[in-house]
């Protein structure tokens, strides 16, 4: 794999920092960062704003690690600082536990050359030289740690291009998906929201040589948010204002609705807040929404459909990885066609539901509470790209049935009694025909879960998903109570599909 290089001037020591910073937004477990330069190069100005940012502590003592050759932090990413100025060979390095580094998080190592040919073969190598009044700095590596490092570098540009240049920059939060979040900040400004949202990598061929991402509909680009999240603001929803946004690149710099959250100090579900949030998907669902929405001039986003295909396709992953989780053995043939049968038979009891825009991921980590704030405007919505044109009832079983929060069988009643209350107050409203599409959507939405989340374990290496299995088995317990599911449950206990299993 051939060697790229990127080359940048910095003009004084916080445009140095600024550079570390930018690495320690790009770094991940298992990558190697290579300081080469001569003395007063820069290189620990660089490697303690990298160290400072992972730690999200701009005042973290990190001292040279010359005399100790590696001191240790645990920051975000565990990071271990090398100084290899006294190493007196490259065999040294065993002792120093560079591959157990490696393991648990990120090495920067200062004076690399005198580790011979002993770094990994994928190494960021960043050398520091004067250049006239300030340094210049060269970039060179192979692989994914040099590919995030190119689109961290990317990502301040495009800050300098709006005016946020000299903005600190740290991690804010990420998702299921390979967005990422960050909050940058300037003196005496509001701090705002960067948004790294590279376009989607569509995957292989599942069904009708088609991707999965195609057949679900999930968002492609970031105009998708751009557009829903321009519609939604002009409909009085409280989502972020963009103050920038580059659509080919996926970058955009957002407002920042706050960090309050669903949850009470003690980390249960606050009623009132879901209540209100059911308020909120009222108004909503009494809107009619235009199709297709405009992310820019020229650039419009046609809402796809939550149609039969992109149900079932979810639902799937039950089949696909939650069953041969609890059973070590892949579905066979004839129980993927009785759970065929029994969801295609509900999918057609959804003919007559209300459809409307459906944000698909409604559910606290997504909501922003603002209690200074009144009415509607209460309640901030973040990731809304992956919205579709479905049952209004999902977004009401999104919340209702938090996949990552118990809410209790009582909160659940009053949040969706709040929201059948607000949609008879606006007018007239089938709540029988709602309470069935409510019982399906959460269903499905549950079965999805139970796959995706053993999914994210046993495929994308994230375990910690597995823990929320038996809250989303109780919520499929719950959906499937309606006398309409009678079918699907009976199939369900059959297979054994809402047994309590182990992680």
């Amino acid at each position: 794999m051939a060697e790229t290089v990127l080359e940048r001037f910095l003009a004084d020591e916080a445009a140095t920092a600024r550079l570390g910073e930018d690495l320690a937004m790009a770094v991940r477990p298992g990558d190697t960062i290579a300081l080469k330069g001569d003395l007063g190069a820069g290189k620990s100005t660089l490697a303690r704003a990298l160290i400072r940012a992972l730690a999200d502590d701009a005042g973290l003592e990190v001292p040279s690690p010359t005399f100790t050759l590696v001191q240790s932090y645990e920051t975000r990413i565990p990071v271990h600082h090398f100084d290899l100025y006294r190493l007196s060979s490259p065999d040294e390095l065993d002792e120093l536990g560079l591959d157990d580094a490696l393991a648990q998080g990120a090495a920067l190592i200062e004076w690399p050359e005198r580790a011979g040919d002993r770094l990994p073969a994928n190494a960021l190598w960043v050398e520091l030289a004067e250049q006239g009044a300030g340094r210049s700095a060269r970039i060179s590596g192979q692989g994914s740690s040099f590919e995030r490092v190119a689109r961290s570098l990317a990502m301040r540009a495009f800050l300098a291009s709006g005016g946020w240049g000299e903005a600190s920059r740290r991690h804010f939060v990420g998702d299921a998906s390979a967005r990422s979040y960050e909050i940058v900040s300037l003196p005496g400004r509001a701090p705002r929201v960067l948004m790294n949202s590279p376009r989607l990598v569509l995957g292989p061929p599942v069904r009708d040589g088609k991707p999965y991402a195609v057949i679900a509909h999930t968002a492609q680009s970031v105009a998708a948010f751009v557009a829903i999240d321009r519609a939604l603001l002009a409909a009085g929803v409280s989502v972020p204002v963009i103050h920038a946004q580059d659509l080919d690149q996926g970058f955009l710099l957002l407002e920042h609705l706050g960090s309050d959250g669903f949850l009470g100090s003690d980390g249960q579900p606050i009623a009132e807040r879901y209540e209100a949030a059911a308020e909120l998907l009222a108004m909503m669902h009494g809107k009619v929404w235009p199709n297709p929405m405009e992310a820019a001039p020229g650039v419009v986003h046609g809402v796809p459909p939550f149609d039969r295909d992109a149900m079932l396709i979810e639902a799937d992953l039950l089949v696909d990885w939650y069953v041969p989780w609890i059973t070590g053995k892949p579905s066979n043939d004839e129980l993927r066609a009785g759970y065929h049968k029994e969801w295609n038979a509900l999918l057609d009891r959804l003919a007559g539901s209300e459809y409307t825009l459906m944000l698909r991921d409604f559910h606290s980590p997504n909501i922003i509470w603002r209690g200074e704030r009144s009415g509607l405007d209460r309640l901030g919505i973040v990731d809304v790209q992956d919205a579709l044109i479905g049952p209004a009832a999902y977004d009401v079983a999104s919340l209702a049935m938090d996949a990552r929060v118990t809410v209790s069988p009582e909160i659940e009643r009053r949040m969706v009694e709040a929201y059948v209350t607000a949609r008879r107050a606006a007018g007239a409203f089938d709540e029988v025909g709602f309470a069935e599409a409510y019982a399906i959507m959460a269903a499905q939405r549950n079965s999805k879960i139970l796959g995706i989340f053993v999914r994210l374990e046993k495929r994308d290496g994230k375990p910690y998903y597995l823990k929320h299995l038996p809250r989303i088995r109780d919520y499929l317990r719950r959906a499937l109570a309606h006398p309409a599911l009678a079918s699907l449950k009976e199939f369900y206990m059959a297979h054994g599909l809402l047994e309590e299993r182990s992680p």
